[in-house]
């Protein structure tokens, strides 16, 4: 990540408007245990009482780690039941990195933000929709499935 992604404008610009980075050595306790790292690159996208949300394992190319990070906000959001806020993260995420591979899932809980904030079951089925013929080999498309019967 340090040779290709880290230094690619577009990845330090976006990390340094929206995160606070931090680089923790693969032998520093207790975060090694605590984050159970047995392999880098390992990251986590924490909401600032220190609670994950999305995490990873691997290589992510500048292509795709900004979806990466964009998806990890939507879910901070999510989670934190500030649907509005997460509903224009994964619209913005779609609408730039519709290619990526945080895509499918961004489509699967836009379809759920979308019903909690409206309980509106159509959304769910257009989430559904949208990842059967967008994402057809996608793990989140059966995870959908159930929602075509709204």
């Amino acid at each position: 990540m340090d040779a290709v992604t880290y230094p690619n404008a577009k990845v330090t610009r976006f990390l340094m408007d929206n995160f606070i980075p931090l680089r923790i050595p693969n032998t520093e306790q207790p975060y090694v245990d605590q984050f159970k790292v047995r392999w880098t690159p390992r990251l986590f996208v924490l909401d600032p009482e220190g609670s994950t949300h999305h995490d990873a394992q691997g290589f992510f190319p500048p292509d795709e780690f900004v979806p990466f990070l964009k998806l990890g906000q939507a879910k901070i959001a999510f989670n934190t039941n500030r649907m509005d806020a997460a509903i224009e993260i994964f619209d913005d995420l779609l609408k730039e990195s519709a290619a990526s591979g945080s895509a499918p899932e961004a489509v699967y809980l836009n379809g759920v933000s979308q019903y909690k904030k409206t309980q509106d079951a159509g959304a769910l089925k257009k989430a559904y929709l949208r990842l059967k013929f967008d994402y057809p080999h996608s793990s989140w498309t059966p995870r959908a499935f159930p929602y075509w019967h709204f």
